[in-house]
């Protein structure tokens, strides 16, 4: 099977020091390209270091949209779990727009209304519609995080006209999901949408075409108390495989279909 992970954080300070056996599992699982996430300028060249040293990690470059207002979030005293430093996001957005070329997409990028208090919102949205259009610009991708603002996020996607998005760990309503994959975007399945009845019917009402594969390692791992990794894909795959009635082959060829669609080369 050739298997993708299209979310995944391996800059991510709990993984970095043990990439290498973690990309070899994943060789060895069957994953033949992994999409690694940035956050802010700091990790964007992180990422992009990491994708110079193994064949199977691609570049994706983003802002996540707290890091976006991180700042104010100071300045307002809201308390977030972060890791690092706070970084300006102007310069990050600077240096997305002048190294498109060097990435397969814009991520992560997107809207939080969970961390995010709403005096802060229009400028977190500022900086998102300026990503999206970079990635439009440029003929790439998006990477899509949203908490909370999942029907806010799809009508700026949608005023915008994006025409290649992913949304990675969607979290809200079956219907909503629905809806974001009727516009033509795809959804990417977690390896532990098998706890989700969310996941389920969602799986077993949208279009095959539609799907693709993720982790967000080291986050939503399917065994809760470990570190998660792009290998566990394959949870996924046989979690679609029972849906679908079909064998895992199947799915992994379904999935590398979509996936070639949607980023313009084969996993």
């Amino acid at each position: 099977m050739s298997l993708m992970d299209v979310h995944a954080h391996l800059t991510s300070p709990k993984l970095i020091g043990d990439v290498e056996s973690i990309v070899a599992r994943a060789r060895a699982a069957g994953v033949r390209t992994i999409i690694s996430n940035g956050l802010n300028l700091a990790d964007n060249l992180a990422v992009a270091a990491l994708a110079e040293r193994f064949e199977e990690v691609y570049p994706a470059f983003g802002l996540y949209p707290v890091d976006a207002v991180m700042a104010g979030m100071e300045e307002l005293g809201v308390e977030y779990p972060r890791e690092g430093p706070v970084i300006p996001p102007g310069p990050c957005v600077d240096w997305i727009r002048e190294h498109t070329d060097e990435c397969v997409a814009i991520g992560e990028i997107g809207l939080d209304r969970y961390w995010v208090p709403e005096p802060l919102w229009e400028e977190q949205e500022r900086y998102f519609r300026a990503l999206v259009t970079i990635a439009m610009d440029a003929d790439k991708p998006v990477i899509i995080h949203t908490r909370k603002a999942e029907q806010r996020t799809l009508e700026v996607l949608v005023e915008l006209g994006a025409p290649r998005v992913v949304w990675h760990c969607y979290g809200s309503k079956v219907k909503l999901g629905l809806r974001i994959v009727a516009h033509g975007h795809y959804l990417s399945v977690p390896a532990n949408a098998g706890r989700s009845e969310k996941w389920i019917q969602l799986l077993q009402k949208m279009p095959r075409s539609q799907v693709l594969l993720e982790t967000d390692c080291p986050y939503q791992s399917p065994e809760r108390g470990v570190l998660n990794e792009p290998s566990n894909v394959t949870v996924a795959v046989a979690l679609i495989a029972k849906l679908w009635s079909c064998d895992e082959a199947e799915v992994a060829r379904q999935l590398s279909d979509n996936f070639t669609t949607l980023f313009g080369f084969k996993p």
